[in-house]
């Protein structure tokens, strides 16, 4: 297969609502937080794996076209799906090399001043701390607290995707398809725990490598 160029997809990821990918804490210190938020280990700023952006883009393409009955990944190695996002190296696939890379996304450096004021004003690391409860049926009551943390609203990341184009492709039909996991996104949500209103985010001032706008 031979590489005939790539197509850079700039711009920013905004939260509309709190954040939640969880860091993986190791340990958890009493009356610590035990679901925190992924940041970078260097500096602690929160950011967006690459893998949390491109997998939940993957999943809703496939709901949307029932490309996923049992739960797992479409494994057919024929529809676009699977070009875009690449299939197991363990499938018998001819598909050739994954169609496109997404790349961490990191805080803009105006929200990465905002989240700087907040920690000192607050003392909070970069993030807030939200409580959720489960409720007693019964009475009525709210139990068992526990805090999870969240990247606060109006926080923004920079993102980018890159599309590889190989002699062959559907070059068009690959950036559509982009376009609309970008668009189910929007309308679904990024994350943990979005059917209580976390991850709703949107994406703006989206451009090709030409600088040219990119239109959902």
């Amino acid at each position: 297969m031979k590489l005939v160029t790539h197509r850079v997809i700039t711009g920013k990821i905004k939260l509309v609502t709190g954040l939640h990918i969880g860091g993986g804490g190791e340990t958890i210190q009493i009356g610590g937080m035990d679901n925190p938020v992924i940041k970078n280990p260097l500096d602690n700023y929160p950011y967006i794996p690459g893998s949390s952006l491109k997998g939940k883009m993957r999943s809703l393409l496939e709901w949307k076209y029932d490309k996923s009955p049992d739960g797992n990944p479409c494994k057919c190695s024929q529809c676009d799906i699977c070009r875009l996002f690449g299939t197991s190296g363990a499938d018998d696939s001819t598909l050739g090399p994954t169609r496109i890379i997404v790349r961490d996304a990191h805080l803009t450096d105006g929200s990465r001043d905002t989240l700087n004021r907040m920690r000192q004003e607050k003392g909070l690391l970069y993030a807030e701390e939200k409580y959720e409860n489960s409720i007693d049926r019964l009475k009525g009551t709210a139990k068992n607290p526990r805090p999870t943390e969240r990247v606060p609203a109006g926080i923004d990341f920079d993102f980018e995707i890159v599309l590889r184009v190989f002699d062959g492709d559907q070059e068009v039909t690959h950036l559509d398809k982009l376009k609309e996991a970008l668009r189910l996104l929007q309308a679904d949500a990024l994350g943990g725990s979005g059917s209580r209103g976390y991850g709703k985010v949107q994406f703006a001032d989206c451009k090709d490598e030409t600088g040219a706008e990119f239109i959902l």
